[in-house]
């Protein structure tokens, strides 16, 4: 019984993620909890607090909303979130022993499951007074993960997408994590296809209406190499150097793009980032643009 559970998670892995469009509301629902969840964390984030309270935070959240935190027992891991300090690329466990120093920058990573679906998410915050090269940083990442975005569209390839983000930041002197990747998404956790932040135009499968999954680069100030820690979760720069990282769940539409997990301060973050949005890309969560028309996807063709 237990061999033929773990075949059939495997197999389920190995599928392209798609929703139908009855399911469009629920994932929607949980892309909201997950931006709701962000920016409740933003509030928390200051010198002195420990990772664990962070993560004591989301998860009462979580439950107040009627939700379960997906991490939580994922292969084993075991906290309700992920905070990734400095040259940790992702996956830190919190930890109560880990206080938030002036100057640091955290990633937060949260997947709630709300009504049998995933919503996956992540930003990186600044703590107090950051260095201008950290910052920097924070910034060009939270770029990359926006050109990655607009390159969504239905019969482009996932390596259209690693493209856009690795073209932006290598000039820039940065690098792209190439261990870890974007993953589709739904009712499963992790499924195909694995969205690299790297690529070239023109390959990998193809982004047909229906599909969901993660844009989630993770941009590092040196060596794009990583190692795991002994606690088998931790990755963290190979060379010691800072790693930034945000990720938003998207939706293929027949149009465009969904952006399902759009925090409240979203669209002004875009202004700041001078990001021009085409009315192909739909921003739903926590805010939206008067304009965005983008109509929901079709029944998916994708293979099951």
């Amino acid at each position: 019984m237990k061999r033929r559970k773990r075949s059939q998670a495997q197999r389920d892995e190995r599928r392209v993620s798609t929703v139908k469009p009855h399911e469009i509301g629920s994932m929607r629902a949980a892309g909201r909890l997950a931006a709701e969840l962000l920016d409740a964390v933003e509030e928390e984030i200051r010198p002195g607090v420990s990772t664990a309270e962070i993560d004591d935070f989301v998860a009462r959240l979580t439950g107040d909303r009627g939700a379960k935190s997906a991490p939580l027992g994922y292969h084993g891991y075991p906290a309700h979130c992920c905070t990734s300090i400095n040259e940790v690329v992702c996956h830190g466990i919190p930890s109560p022993d880990r206080l938030l120093r002036d100057g640091d920058i955290i990633n937060v990573d949260v997947t709630p499951l709300v009504e049998g679906y995933h919503g996956d998410a992540s930003r990186t915050f600044l703590v107090g007074s950051v260095n201008p090269i950290a910052a920097r940083l924070v910034a060009d990442t939270y770029k990359s993960l926006w050109l990655g975005i607009l390159a969504v569209t239905p019969g482009a390839r996932v390596g259209d997408i690693g493209h856009a983000i690795q073209s932006f930041v290598e000039p820039l002197g940065y690098s792209v994590v190439r261990q870890f990747s974007g993953h589709g998404i739904g009712r499963v956790f992790h499924t195909a296809p694995a969205v690299m932040h790297y690529g070239k135009r023109g390959q990998g499968d193809p982004l047909l209406p229906g599909m969901t999954f993660t844009i989630e680069p993770m941009i590092n100030l040196g060596d794009w190499r990583c190692q795991i820690l002994d606690d088998d979760w931790t990755a963290v720069t190979l060379d010691g150097s800072l790693s930034a990282q945000f990720e938003h769940t998207v939706m293929v539409t027949e149009r465009g793009v969904e952006v399902l997990t759009v925090g409240s301060e979203e669209v002004e973050r875009l202004r700041e980032a001078k990001i021009e949005l085409p009315d192909t890309v739909r921003l739903s969560g926590l805010s939206a643009r008067p304009t965005a028309a983008a109509e929901p996807a079709a029944a998916s063709t994708a293979p099951a």
